[in-house]
Protein backbone atom coordinates (compact mmCIF):
# COMPACT_ATOMS: atom_id res chain seq x y z
CA UNK A 1 0.00 0.00 0.00
CA UNK A 2 0.83 3.60 -0.78
CA UNK A 3 -0.75 6.25 0.49
CA UNK A 4 -3.46 4.21 1.32
CA UNK A 5 -4.11 2.38 -1.85
CA UNK A 6 -2.95 -0.40 -3.86
CA UNK A 7 -0.39 -0.21 -6.06
CA UNK A 8 -0.47 -1.00 -9.72
CA UNK A 9 2.20 -1.80 -11.97
CA UNK A 10 1.77 -2.07 -16.14
CA UNK A 11 3.97 -0.87 -18.55
CA UNK A 12 4.12 -1.70 -22.83
CA UNK A 13 7.29 -2.22 -24.43
CA UNK A 14 8.83 0.57 -26.82
CA UNK A 15 9.00 -1.20 -29.78
CA UNK A 16 6.75 -1.11 -32.81
CA UNK A 17 3.72 1.71 -32.87
CA UNK A 18 0.71 1.33 -30.36
CA UNK A 19 -2.11 0.19 -32.13
CA UNK A 20 -5.92 1.17 -31.66
CA UNK A 21 -6.37 -2.34 -29.85
CA UNK A 22 -3.62 -1.37 -27.13
CA UNK A 23 -5.81 2.32 -26.84
CA UNK A 24 -9.21 0.24 -26.38
CA UNK A 25 -7.98 -2.52 -24.41
CA UNK A 26 -5.55 -1.21 -22.15
CA UNK A 27 -4.62 2.67 -22.39
CA UNK A 28 -7.67 4.49 -22.42
CA UNK A 29 -8.64 2.25 -19.04
CA UNK A 30 -5.29 3.23 -17.48
CA UNK A 31 -6.74 7.00 -16.99
CA UNK A 32 -8.97 6.38 -14.29
CA UNK A 33 -7.00 3.24 -12.46
CA UNK A 34 -4.91 6.53 -10.32
CA UNK A 35 -8.51 7.29 -8.20
CA UNK A 36 -8.66 3.85 -7.40
CA UNK A 37 -4.50 2.90 -7.11
CA UNK A 38 -1.18 4.08 -7.16
CA UNK A 39 -0.39 3.37 -10.68
CA UNK A 40 3.33 2.84 -12.25
CA UNK A 41 3.22 2.72 -15.53
CA UNK A 42 6.96 1.72 -17.18
CA UNK A 43 7.83 2.07 -20.93
CA UNK A 44 9.65 -0.97 -20.69
CA UNK A 45 12.70 -0.79 -23.09
CA UNK A 46 14.96 -3.54 -21.72
CA UNK A 47 12.39 -5.92 -22.68
CA UNK A 48 12.76 -4.58 -25.93
CA UNK A 49 16.08 -5.86 -26.41
CA UNK A 50 15.61 -9.62 -26.67
CA UNK A 51 15.25 -8.77 -30.12
CA UNK A 52 17.88 -6.93 -31.78
CA UNK A 53 16.78 -2.81 -32.30
CA UNK A 54 18.00 -0.35 -34.33
CA UNK A 55 19.59 2.34 -30.98
CA UNK A 56 18.61 5.49 -32.71
CA UNK A 57 14.89 3.96 -33.35
CA UNK A 58 14.83 2.41 -29.92
CA UNK A 59 15.29 5.64 -27.94
CA UNK A 60 12.81 7.15 -30.31
CA UNK A 61 9.65 5.01 -29.85
CA UNK A 62 10.62 4.93 -25.88
CA UNK A 63 9.68 8.44 -25.68
CA UNK A 64 6.63 8.11 -28.43
CA UNK A 65 5.44 5.47 -26.05
CA UNK A 66 6.12 7.75 -23.06
CA UNK A 67 4.38 10.80 -25.03
CA UNK A 68 1.57 8.83 -25.81
CA UNK A 69 0.92 7.77 -22.03
CA UNK A 70 0.61 11.25 -21.47
CA UNK A 71 -1.55 12.36 -24.80
CA UNK A 72 -3.97 9.90 -23.57
CA UNK A 73 -4.63 11.75 -20.20
CA UNK A 74 -2.05 9.59 -17.71
CA UNK A 75 -1.38 12.33 -15.18
CA UNK A 76 2.28 12.33 -14.70
CA UNK A 77 1.39 13.85 -11.30
CA UNK A 78 -1.03 11.10 -9.72
CA UNK A 79 0.67 7.87 -11.61
CA UNK A 80 4.34 7.09 -12.05
CA UNK A 81 5.37 7.30 -15.73
CA UNK A 82 8.85 6.56 -16.66
CA UNK A 83 11.39 4.46 -18.51
CA UNK A 84 12.44 0.73 -17.63
CA UNK A 85 15.89 1.30 -18.12
CA UNK A 86 16.52 4.22 -16.03
CA UNK A 87 15.64 2.25 -12.90
CA UNK A 88 18.45 0.09 -12.39
CA UNK A 89 16.92 -1.59 -9.53
CA UNK A 90 14.45 -3.93 -12.31
CA UNK A 91 18.29 -5.19 -13.50
CA UNK A 92 19.39 -5.97 -9.87
CA UNK A 93 16.07 -7.51 -9.05
CA UNK A 94 15.96 -9.38 -12.00
CA UNK A 95 19.10 -11.46 -11.11
CA UNK A 96 18.65 -12.16 -7.51
CA UNK A 97 14.97 -13.54 -8.84
CA UNK A 98 17.08 -15.38 -11.28
CA UNK A 99 18.63 -17.83 -8.63
CA UNK A 100 14.81 -18.26 -7.15
CA UNK A 101 13.27 -19.51 -10.40
CA UNK A 102 14.03 -23.05 -11.86
CA UNK A 103 15.14 -23.74 -15.20
CA UNK A 104 11.88 -26.03 -15.90
CA UNK A 105 9.34 -23.19 -15.04
CA UNK A 106 11.08 -21.26 -17.97
CA UNK A 107 10.75 -23.93 -20.26
CA UNK A 108 7.39 -24.31 -20.01
CA UNK A 109 6.61 -20.23 -20.58
CA UNK A 110 4.65 -20.49 -24.06
CA UNK A 111 6.34 -17.03 -25.22
CA UNK A 112 9.88 -18.28 -24.68
CA UNK A 113 8.58 -20.85 -27.45
CA UNK A 114 6.55 -18.68 -29.37
CA UNK A 115 9.61 -15.99 -29.69
CA UNK A 116 12.50 -18.71 -30.14
CA UNK A 117 10.71 -19.87 -33.52
CA UNK A 118 10.28 -16.32 -34.55
CA UNK A 119 13.85 -15.70 -34.23
CA UNK A 120 15.60 -18.70 -34.40
CA UNK A 121 18.69 -17.10 -35.57
CA UNK A 122 18.90 -15.02 -32.15
CA UNK A 123 17.91 -17.21 -29.09
CA UNK A 124 19.28 -15.39 -26.09
CA UNK A 125 19.30 -16.03 -22.45
CA UNK A 126 17.73 -12.67 -21.94
CA UNK A 127 14.65 -14.17 -24.30
CA UNK A 128 14.56 -17.18 -21.69
CA UNK A 129 14.69 -15.22 -18.48
CA UNK A 130 12.39 -12.41 -19.89
CA UNK A 131 9.79 -13.73 -17.21
CA UNK A 132 12.21 -13.15 -14.26
CA UNK A 133 12.80 -9.56 -15.48
CA UNK A 134 8.91 -9.32 -15.59
CA UNK A 135 8.65 -10.85 -11.98
CA UNK A 136 11.12 -8.14 -11.01
CA UNK A 137 9.15 -5.59 -12.74
CA UNK A 138 6.01 -6.51 -10.56
CA UNK A 139 7.64 -7.21 -7.00
CA UNK A 140 10.05 -4.26 -7.22
CA UNK A 141 6.91 -1.61 -6.29
CA UNK A 142 4.99 -4.25 -4.61
CA UNK A 143 2.45 -4.29 -6.26
CA UNK A 144 -0.61 -5.56 -5.77
CA UNK A 145 -2.35 -5.79 -9.09
CA UNK A 146 -1.07 -5.92 -12.56
CA UNK A 147 -3.64 -5.71 -15.81
CA UNK A 148 -2.61 -8.69 -17.99
CA UNK A 149 -5.10 -10.36 -20.97
CA UNK A 150 -4.65 -14.21 -21.63
CA UNK A 151 -1.40 -14.23 -22.88
CA UNK A 152 0.54 -12.78 -20.42
CA UNK A 153 -1.43 -14.45 -17.43
CA UNK A 154 1.72 -17.31 -17.49
CA UNK A 155 4.13 -14.86 -16.58
CA UNK A 156 1.61 -13.24 -13.67
CA UNK A 157 1.50 -17.09 -12.27
CA UNK A 158 5.71 -17.58 -12.34
CA UNK A 159 5.52 -13.84 -10.85
CA UNK A 160 3.25 -15.11 -7.65
CA UNK A 161 5.54 -18.58 -7.33
CA UNK A 162 8.83 -17.07 -7.22
CA UNK A 163 7.13 -14.22 -5.02
CA UNK A 164 5.89 -16.88 -2.79
CA UNK A 165 9.00 -18.86 -3.09
CA UNK A 166 11.29 -15.84 -1.59
CA UNK A 167 8.97 -15.35 1.24
CA UNK A 168 8.89 -18.60 2.45
CA UNK A 169 12.63 -19.12 2.73
CA UNK A 170 13.04 -14.94 4.10
CA UNK A 171 9.91 -13.92 5.35
CA UNK A 172 7.04 -11.37 3.96
CA UNK A 173 9.18 -9.90 1.60
CA UNK A 174 7.21 -9.39 -1.60
CA UNK A 175 3.63 -8.49 -2.11
CA UNK A 176 1.85 -11.51 -3.91
CA UNK A 177 0.08 -9.76 -7.00
CA UNK A 178 -3.12 -10.67 -8.28
CA UNK A 179 -4.34 -9.94 -11.49
CA UNK A 180 -6.01 -6.93 -12.12
CA UNK A 181 -10.31 -7.77 -12.35
CA UNK A 182 -11.50 -4.05 -13.01
CA UNK A 183 -13.28 -2.49 -16.15
CA UNK A 184 -12.11 -4.62 -18.89
CA UNK A 185 -11.11 -2.50 -22.70
CA UNK A 186 -12.21 -4.00 -25.84
CA UNK A 187 -10.35 -7.02 -27.38
CA UNK A 188 -9.66 -5.52 -30.68
CA UNK A 189 -8.34 -7.88 -33.59
CA UNK A 190 -6.39 -7.95 -36.83
CA UNK A 191 -8.51 -6.14 -39.72
CA UNK A 192 -7.12 -8.63 -42.06
CA UNK A 193 -7.44 -11.90 -39.66
CA UNK A 194 -9.94 -11.22 -37.51
CA UNK A 195 -9.85 -14.39 -34.96
CA UNK A 196 -6.08 -12.68 -34.31
CA UNK A 197 -5.40 -10.17 -32.18
CA UNK A 198 -4.56 -6.73 -33.38
CA UNK A 199 -0.49 -6.26 -33.44
CA UNK A 200 1.43 -3.89 -33.35
CA UNK A 201 4.31 -6.06 -35.21
CA UNK A 202 2.16 -7.19 -38.19
CA UNK A 203 3.76 -7.56 -41.26
CA UNK A 204 0.61 -6.32 -42.92
CA UNK A 205 0.18 -2.82 -42.76
CA UNK A 206 -3.56 -2.78 -43.16
CA UNK A 207 -4.35 -5.24 -40.45
CA UNK A 208 -3.54 -2.87 -37.92
CA UNK A 209 -4.40 0.89 -37.20
CA UNK A 210 -1.64 3.13 -35.56
CA UNK A 211 -2.28 5.49 -33.11
CA UNK A 212 -0.92 8.07 -35.03
CA UNK A 213 -2.25 7.20 -38.49
CA UNK A 214 -3.99 10.27 -40.45
CA UNK A 215 -8.04 10.10 -41.35
CA UNK A 216 -7.36 9.27 -44.79
CA UNK A 217 -5.40 6.43 -43.57
CA UNK A 218 -7.54 4.98 -41.15
CA UNK A 219 -10.72 5.03 -43.34
CA UNK A 220 -9.02 3.01 -46.03
CA UNK A 221 -7.59 0.31 -43.54
CA UNK A 222 -11.25 0.17 -42.66
CA UNK A 223 -12.69 0.25 -45.97
CA UNK A 224 -10.13 -2.56 -46.70
CA UNK A 225 -11.07 -4.70 -43.43
CA UNK A 226 -11.57 -8.48 -44.02
CA UNK A 227 -15.82 -9.19 -43.99
CA UNK A 228 -17.72 -12.09 -45.43
CA UNK A 229 -20.30 -12.95 -48.05
CA UNK A 230 -23.36 -12.94 -45.73
CA UNK A 231 -23.97 -8.92 -46.13
CA UNK A 232 -26.04 -8.69 -42.78
CA UNK A 233 -24.27 -6.55 -39.75
CA UNK A 234 -24.72 -9.45 -36.95
CA UNK A 235 -22.69 -9.87 -33.57
CA UNK A 236 -21.62 -13.31 -33.45
CA UNK A 237 -18.58 -15.62 -34.03
CA UNK A 238 -19.46 -16.98 -37.64
CA UNK A 239 -18.99 -13.41 -38.94
CA UNK A 240 -15.41 -12.83 -37.04
CA UNK A 241 -14.76 -9.52 -38.98
CA UNK A 242 -17.93 -7.81 -38.90
CA UNK A 243 -18.38 -8.67 -35.01
CA UNK A 244 -14.66 -7.20 -34.53
CA UNK A 245 -15.64 -3.71 -36.38
CA UNK A 246 -18.56 -3.97 -34.56
CA UNK A 247 -16.53 -4.32 -31.10
CA UNK A 248 -14.31 -1.09 -32.92
CA UNK A 249 -17.64 0.77 -33.14
CA UNK A 250 -18.87 0.87 -30.32
CA UNK A 251 -15.87 1.21 -27.87
CA UNK A 252 -14.81 4.39 -30.22
CA UNK A 253 -18.93 5.68 -29.35
CA UNK A 254 -19.81 4.17 -26.21
CA UNK A 255 -22.29 1.90 -27.57
CA UNK A 256 -23.24 -1.98 -26.66
CA UNK A 257 -23.15 -4.14 -29.32
CA UNK A 258 -26.62 -4.79 -29.80
CA UNK A 259 -27.21 -0.90 -29.89
CA UNK A 260 -24.78 -1.01 -33.17
CA UNK A 261 -25.85 -3.82 -34.78
CA UNK A 262 -29.32 -2.12 -34.32
CA UNK A 263 -28.18 1.64 -35.84
CA UNK A 264 -26.84 -0.43 -39.12
CA UNK A 265 -29.50 -3.07 -39.39
CA UNK A 266 -30.50 -3.39 -42.79
CA UNK A 267 -27.63 -1.38 -44.44
CA UNK A 268 -24.61 -2.41 -45.94
CA UNK A 269 -20.59 -3.20 -45.25
CA UNK A 270 -19.92 -0.05 -47.00
CA UNK A 271 -21.49 2.27 -45.10
CA UNK A 272 -21.12 0.80 -42.24
CA UNK A 273 -17.15 0.43 -42.38
CA UNK A 274 -17.15 4.10 -43.57
CA UNK A 275 -19.14 4.69 -40.08
CA UNK A 276 -16.69 2.55 -38.00
CA UNK A 277 -13.45 4.69 -40.06
CA UNK A 278 -15.23 8.21 -38.87
CA UNK A 279 -15.75 6.83 -35.34
CA UNK A 280 -11.68 5.75 -34.87
CA UNK A 281 -10.91 8.92 -36.61
CA UNK A 282 -13.03 11.01 -33.78
CA UNK A 283 -12.06 8.92 -30.67
CA UNK A 284 -7.91 9.29 -31.83
CA UNK A 285 -8.07 13.24 -33.19
CA UNK A 286 -7.44 14.79 -29.36
CA UNK A 287 -5.09 12.21 -28.73
CA UNK A 288 -3.17 13.18 -31.56
CA UNK A 289 -3.24 16.73 -31.28
CA UNK A 290 -1.93 16.52 -27.99
CA UNK A 291 1.17 14.42 -28.99
CA UNK A 292 2.19 16.56 -31.34
CA UNK A 293 1.45 19.28 -28.62
CA UNK A 294 3.89 17.65 -26.52
CA UNK A 295 6.06 17.01 -28.88
CA UNK A 296 7.16 20.20 -29.48
CA UNK A 297 7.54 20.68 -25.70
CA UNK A 298 10.97 19.17 -24.97
CA UNK A 299 11.60 20.78 -21.74
CA UNK A 300 8.48 19.74 -20.35
CA UNK A 301 8.66 16.37 -21.13
CA UNK A 302 12.42 16.29 -20.02
CA UNK A 303 11.36 17.18 -17.21
CA UNK A 304 8.73 14.53 -16.09
CA UNK A 305 11.09 11.79 -17.61
CA UNK A 306 13.63 13.13 -15.09
CA UNK A 307 11.04 13.62 -12.07
CA UNK A 308 9.28 10.57 -12.52
CA UNK A 309 12.11 8.34 -12.65
CA UNK A 310 13.61 9.71 -9.24
CA UNK A 311 10.26 8.97 -8.16
CA UNK A 312 10.16 5.18 -9.49
CA UNK A 313 13.72 4.74 -8.37
CA UNK A 314 12.42 6.11 -5.10
CA UNK A 315 10.13 3.41 -4.26
CA UNK A 316 12.35 0.61 -6.25
CA UNK A 317 15.17 0.98 -4.21
CA UNK A 318 13.54 0.67 -0.88
CA UNK A 319 12.17 -2.70 -2.02
CA UNK A 320 15.83 -3.53 -3.40
CA UNK A 321 17.88 -2.67 -0.17
CA UNK A 322 15.40 -5.31 1.52
CA UNK A 323 15.76 -7.76 -0.47
CA UNK A 324 19.64 -7.51 -0.91
CA UNK A 325 19.73 -7.43 3.43
CA UNK A 326 17.69 -10.62 3.07
CA UNK A 327 19.76 -12.67 0.88
CA UNK A 328 23.09 -12.07 2.93
CA UNK A 329 24.58 -8.83 0.56
CA UNK A 330 27.21 -6.17 2.62
CA UNK A 331 25.50 -2.94 3.67
CA UNK A 332 26.65 0.06 2.32
CA UNK A 333 28.11 2.51 4.23
CA UNK A 334 26.32 5.82 3.76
Amino acid sequence: MLQGKKVLFSGMQATGNLTLGNYLGALKNWVSLSDEYECFYSVVDMHSITVRQDPATLRKRARALLMLYLAAGIDPEKNCIYYQSHVSGHAELAWILNCFTYMGELNRMTQFKDKSAKHADNINAGLFTYPVLMAADILLFQADVVPVGIDQMQHLEITRDIAQRFNNIYGEVFTVPEAYIGKVGAKIMSLQEPTKKMSKSDENPNASIYLMDDADTILRKCKRAVTDSEGAIRYREEQPGVRNLIDIYSACTGKMPEETVGEFEGKGYGVFKEAVGEAVVSVLRPLQEEARRLEKDKAYLDGIIKNNGEKAGYFANKTLRKVQKKVGFPERIR
